[in-house]
């Protein structure tokens, strides 16, 4: 995935979670969910986008390695 200029909104960071989150293990998108507050900062939300986006279409590898860096970002 390559780096995109683009600075995402928490709303839309939360839209994508929804979009995205039948398709993640359910404690995963609870714990972003979580994550996802106005304490938030720019970089962690864009990351966070980035991850979700187009997740639905990953293959089962992608997606594990989609989940173990979304998990490393909440720690």
């Amino acid at each position: 995935m390559g780096k995109c200029t683009i600075d995402h909104t928490l709303e839309d960071v939360k839209q994508k979670l929804v979009d995205q989150s039948s398709f993640m293990p359910d404690d995963l998108a609870a714990k972003v969910s979580d994550s996802l507050t106005q304490e938030a900062d720019q970089e962690f939300l864009n990351e966070v986008f980035h991850l979700l986006k187009k997740y639905d279409l990953a293959d089962e590898k992608e997606r594990e390695e989609r989940n173990k860096k979304l998990s490393d970002l909440l720690k």
